[in-house]
């Protein structure tokens, strides 16, 4: 586990970046070969805006990547943060720890309030505006998502006491993770069910792509489950029932035109239609 922890602390970018294009690759050839829906499209053309955000988003966190470190320094030297006023722990519960305290409030959290709020609502939608969602809907972020997240993850170093090596080790399970539970694969349902109690699987995740609420404000969660069990936003949808996108914002055109995505946090905001709870499942 110290092992673990020394390599992230000093982990070079190119292993980063070895680790998404990695994991993006193993999902694409994965759902190509054992797709859970046969989406009709062209599976490159689709990719392309998904790249072009994931691109920009990598872009942004590495430009920004200095206050991560100056930050997780900070919190080191001044004793300060959550990990650090805990009793002295094992390497192993101090790394585990840590990542579930950074999975809240670098992923959950932001994404909880990105659905609350409704400015942040529509610059989150360029995610939910995917129609085919797979592994290279992970990253599709707008280019203000990115930096609304690189600043809750920022929040978090503060509060967690994080060190640089937990950071990267989980931004790095997070790339993983997030590829993972978008991927169109055919897992079996019994699987699925089974991660769903500790990890994000990718029938829980799917069910938060469904058009219309309440299931687009459910399952937040990227890398752990447990923050939506213990918080009451777990829900589930048989994966045949679930329809990708989001109800107001129904043209896949522009919903698939970089130009247009680029575009869409800056319209008028509508409001989604809520399925009654007689049609609820």
């Amino acid at each position: 586990m110290e092992t673990i922890l020394t390599y992230f602390e000093t982990i070079p970018s190119l292993h980063r970046s070895l680790i998404l294009v990695g994991g993006l690759t193993f999902f694409w050839v994965l759902e190509s070969g054992l797709p859970l829906y046969r989406f009709d499209y062209k599976k490159w053309r689709h990719a392309i805006p998904n790249i072009f955000f994931t691109l920009t988003t990598v872009a942004i966190n590495f430009v920004l990547a200095f206050l991560l470190v100056k930050s997780a320094d900070w919190v080191m030297a001044s004793d300060f943060g959550i990990l650090n006023w805990l009793p002295e722990m094992s390497i192993g519960v101090y790394l585990i720890l840590g990542v579930f305290l950074m999975d809240f409030f670098g992923a959950y959290l932001p994404h909880y309030v990105e659905h609350k709020v409704k400015p942040l609502w529509m610059v989150h939608l360029v995610h939910h505006t995917d129609h085919e969602v797979d592994t290279t809907t992970a990253n599709r972020h707008h280019p203000l998502e990115s930096v609304i997240r690189f600043v809750f993850t920022l929040a978090g170093v503060f509060i967690i006491g994080a060190p640089i090596g937990i950071v990267m080790l989980y931004q790095s399970m997070s790339i993983v993770a997030t590829q993972f539970t978008h991927a169109n694969i055919n897992l079996p349902k019994k699987v699925n069910r089974i991660l769903s109690y500790v990890l994000v699987s990718p029938d829980m995740h799917k069910v938060h792509h469904h058009y219309m609420l309440p299931y687009t404000d459910s399952n937040y969660g990227n890398i752990f489950s447990v923050w939506d069990r213990l918080l009451g936003t777990y829900m589930e949808l048989d994966r045949e029932q679930i329809v990708f996108g989001v109800d107001v914002f129904p043209d896949p055109v522009e919903n698939g035109n970089i130009k247009d995505l680029l575009k869409q946090p800056f319209q008028k905001y509508k409001k989604p239609t809520i399925i009654p709870e007689t049609d609820q499942s």
